[in-house]
């Protein structure tokens, strides 16, 4: 018998076709060019979008966990239930078919050292509704994770009104909240979308928020927070993103985690107050939590793919969360989680129980380099760094 779930991850979810390229450093620039042929591998297909992967990573990190996604009922739809279904015994997989759509898939050209880049159909995806997670799914849950609503027409539409109706259902149900996001397509509707309107109307029902620094360049039109600092081996711009954090948690959000890529990741959280009314799995230590600016490195992998480390990210931060892991330790577990990830092709298999993790980051795996001006300070205990606005940046 399947255990009743802690956490329900909807949203996304689409069929991931990723060929295997090989190819060496010199040939990257014109690897894709018009009329010519190109010789790879085999594709691997596997689930993608945050249904499958945060959730799918939940589940091998030992949480009970709900999939609630759509699909076409066509032949990658049939696919995506199969994967889903061998992926885990233990996940509840709660996929919507609807005549006539068809299946969200993604084509992803990941080449060695380099990002990847995806072809995408959003699909069923469009038409999801906060109807489509039934209340009864929502019953004794502590978390509600929720993703890519920039993929999902319906969810950015009119200002964001159904992600904010269905967040807001999540809370009155005691969930947590959690809320992730994609990258908007900036010629297409979902970059002309009002990312400035869907977030008022989102976050003030989201208690986790964690957006990459890509997607929220796009929503928030700021490129300059992808600009790096003046010391060697720095990352995006501390002050700028302090600034960006501000934003969101003036909107409401309880903590934001901003993910960095190979620059690891940034957490900002809001006040005691706000934290506490963060739902089942509201943090155990509240004072611990409350008014802190951490930035992780990365720990070092051997990288074989990146597609859904972010998504890997993110679930080790909820795992951490869930767990009544401190500010400290939940940020260290969401990118020892993505490490993980990346030392596969694909977006899952890659993720250990919590058990090998927490044992893998106590075994002395070593942390990329990453070096922060001041007023940041670095503490060699921890691997983490704090900032300015960090409440217990001066008692440690």
């Amino acid at each position: 018998m399947r255990p009743d779930p802690d956490v329900v991850v909807a949203g996304h979810v689409c069929l991931d076709v990723i060929p295997e390229i090989a190819i060496r450093a010199d040939d990257r620039a014109g690897f894709v060019m018009p009329g010519v042929l190109r010789e790879v591998g085999p594709a691997l297909l596997s689930t993608g979008g945050v249904v499958a992967n945060t959730g799918l990573a939940m589940d091998r990190l030992g949480i009970p966990v709900r999939l609630v996604g759509k699909v076409g009922d066509d032949a990658f739809g049939h696919i995506v239930a199969d994967l889903l279904s061998r992926r885990s015994v233990r996940a509840v997989a709660d996929l919507i078919i609807e005549p006539g759509a068809t299946t969200s898939y993604s084509l992803v050209i990941s080449m060695p050292g380099v990002d990847r880049t995806f072809l995408h159909h959003a699909g069923a995806n469009d038409s999801f509704r906060a109807e489509d997670v039934d209340a009864t799914a929502l019953a004794g849950v502590r978390l509600f994770h929720f993703g890519y609503p920039p993929l999902m027409r319906g969810m950015y539409a009119n200002g964001g009104a159904e992600l904010a109706r269905l967040l807001a259902r999540a809370g009155r149900a005691g969930c947590t909240t959690s809320l992730d996001m994609a990258r908007p397509d900036p010629t297409a509707d979902s970059g002309r979308a009002d990312w400035a309107a869907v977030l008022t109307a989102a976050l003030p029902h989201t208690d986790v928020f964690v957006p990459s620094l890509d997607d929220l360049t796009v929503m928030l039109g700021d490129s300059g927070a992808a600009q790096t600092g003046a010391a060697p081996g720095a990352g995006p711009d501390p002050s700028r993103l302090g600034k960006i954090a501000d934003r969101l948690l003036a909107l409401g959000a309880g903590a934001v985690m901003i993910k960095l890529g190979s620059n690891g990741a940034y957490l900002r959280t809001s006040g005691r107050d706000r934290l506490a009314r963060a739902g089942a799995a509201a943090p155990d230590q509240p004072d611990a939590w409350a008014d802190r600016e951490l930035w992780s490195p990365c720990f070092v992998a051997d990288v074989v793919g990146t597609t859904g480390a972010g998504d890997a990210t993110a679930a080790g931060l909820l795992a951490g969360l869930l767990h009544g892991q401190g500010p400290e330790d939940a940020l260290t577990s969401a990118v020892a989680v993505g490490g993980c990830s990346v030392e596969v092709a694909d977006s899952v298999s890659g993720v250990l129980s919590w058990e090998a993790t927490q044992a893998r980051m106590r075994s002395g795996w070593s942390r990329a380099a990453l070096e922060l001006p001041p007023p940041w300070r670095y503490h060699p205990t921890t691997g983490l760094w704090s900032g300015p606005r960090d409440r217990a940046a001066g008692t440690r």
